[in-house]
């Protein structure tokens, strides 16, 4: 298979150079905490487009306004907007931070989908403002057409925003230009427990600078705070971009929050005067789901949740993992009971029933944090899966040996892990004759990222599954900018004729560092 990106046809490139001229000519968004409600003028989506949860069938368009205004979605086949089919969406007001998600129903398999997102004043439906463009493919309906997607996470971490000097974030170009059917992004898509301060000073002396809002000066504690996180990323042009081009499948972490946390955490951080995480855990979600455009949380009369499948094809169906949300306190990870875990059991028994049911060639488990390597939080507990025990399960090990030996003995074929959260990027193989535990079927892990933030040096393993480091590129010290190392992301290529699924890990830059192939129809490899 090959490893460049697919070329666009003319009315892609079209529909994108029409998406540039709209982003350069609403030029960069304000700044300020909440849009200018003017009594004249024309509602502005200078925030952009994006599109998520895509299907063979279906998707969400989200938009957000500088006032209140009523979404209008169009789509069409060709970026001439003949024959449009118009969707109403939305009232965008301010319960909402001004944003809308329209859902799309009914659409074509496998094809390319060009839409224009148009905002009109509620009360006189004529003053509309400049229709916003976008494109996305969706999902085919035949195994011969394949997928390709991109994968990692990580965004605005360790007080390394968006730097004007260096381009912004420019690995979001890079994967733009790769043309990928769409993009996981695998957790912390803010670090609301994060300040952006207007410059740092380097180890060698360099500045680095950022572009700097209100909300970014402290940590996130009250919904405003939370929203001005998430419209933060926002204000970079390749972000944009990307995002008027390539749907997402996006989940959180703890930094959409706070570092490390878990339900019913009281916080002793002096930073916080909300010490209730839950509280805050709260707001998080909701803005959470106001910038993005996730079908769990967009579902009238529905369980609001970020746990879901995306099901992509007869190639692939995609098992988002919310770790967060369920979890018992962090711990040292030595009991020998733990039903609750890092999943909760409700999300568990759901995962089992729908792997069970996937018809797909391949199961994308999408974690947001990774099984065998350790991540300590303090000196004593540790924050994801591992405990740095090598020996039997116990405390989260237990959820997971579980789920690995359902997926052996349940003869669930062609799953493997991708996960971030660490800041560098690996591939661990796991078996049960390097294991502790034995009852599962060997598998693979990938792990990508960050995207923006800074790098780290590799985690220990843990060999109670048993994982061995085939490949790992990480910096040697911490917090290493993106001014000094590469960023991280991974690529997804699964070949419609024989089914073969490729993985590359690939730096910032066009450099492809590892690369692996996968058969079908395997129970573990």
């Amino acid at each position: 298979m090959s490893q460049s990106p697919r070329m666009s046809s003319p009315d892609r490139r079209s529909v994108l150079r029409g998406t540039v001229a709209a982003s350069a000519a609403l030029a960069l968004p304000t700044l300020a905490t909440a849009p200018a409600l003017a009594l004249s003028g024309r509602p502005g989506a200078a925030w952009g487009v994006q599109t998520g949860d895509v299907t063979a069938s279906s998707g969400l368009v989200w938009v957000r306004s500088d006032r209140p205004a009523r979404m209008i979605v169009e789509t069409s086949a060709t970026d001439s907007f003949r024959r449009a089919h118009r969707w109403h969406g939305p009232l965008l007001e301010s319960g909402t931070d001004f944003t809308g998600t329209t859902s799309l129903r009914g659409l074509p398999a496998g094809e390319q989908v060009h839409y224009r997102v148009t905002l009109a004043d509620p009360d006189d439906p004529r003053r509309t403002g400049e229709p916003v463009y976008g494109t996305f493919r969706t999902a085919p309906s035949k195994r011969r057409e394949g997928v390709r997607f991109l994968w990692s996470g990580d965004i605005a971490g360790q007080g390394w925003g968006i730097n004007p000097d260096i381009g912004g974030y420019r690995v979001y170009e890079e994967m733009r230009r790769l043309d990928p059917d769409f993009f996981l992004c695998s957790g912390d898509t803010v670090y609301a427990d994060g300040v952006i301060q207007p410059s740092v000073t380097l180890p060698d002396g360099r500045i680095w600078r950022n572009i700097t809002t209100e909300e970014k000066s402290h940590v996130a504690q009250t919904l405003a705070d939370f929203r001005g996180n998430f419209r933060y990323n926002l204000l970079d042009e390749n972000v944009r971009r990307f995002n008027a081009q390539v749907p997402t499948v996006v989940q959180w972490d703890d930094h959409e929050v706070r570092n490390n946390w878990y339900p019913g955490q009281i916080l002793d951080d002096p930073r916080y005067t909300e010490k209730n995480v839950d509280v805050l855990a709260q707001r998080s979600v909701r803005a959470f789901g106001e910038y993005f455009p996730i079908s769990t949380l967009h579902a009238p009369g529905r369980e609001c949740r970020v746990h879901r499948v995306v099901r992509y094809g007869p190639l692939l169906d995609v098992f988002v993992l919310d770790m967060r949300s369920y979890r018992n306190a962090n711990s040292p990870g030595r009991q020998a009971d733990d039903t609750q875990g890092i999943l909760g059991a409700e999300q568990l028994a759901w995962l089992k029933r729908e792997l069970s049911r996937s018809r797909a060639v391949w199961k994308v488990i999408a974690s947001d944090m990774p099984l065998g390597l350790v991540v300590a939080d303090g000196a004593a507990n540790f924050e994801a899966v591992a405990q740095s025990d090598p020996g039997a399960p116990l405390g989260r090990e237990l959820q997971i040996a579980e789920l690995l030996r359902y997926i052996k003995h349940s003869r669930i074929t062609g799953t493997l892990w991708l996960t971030a959260d660490v800041h560098y990027t690996s591939a661990q193989h796991y078996a049960p004759e390097r294991a502790a535990f034995k009852d599962f079927a060997p598998f693979w892990e990938f792990v990508s990222g960050p995207l923006a933030a800074g790098g780290f040096p590799a985690n220990a393993l843990d060999s109670t599954f048993g994982p061995e480091r085939v490949f790992v590129r990480a910096p040697e010290r911490a917090n290493v900018s993106p001014m000094e190392s590469p960023q991280y992301f991974g690529e997804v290529d699964i070949d419609g004729a024989s089914g073969e699924l490729t993985v590359r890990l690939r730096a910032e830059g066009g450099t492809v560092l590892f690369s692996k192939a996968l058969q079908p129809g395997r129970v573990g490899q």
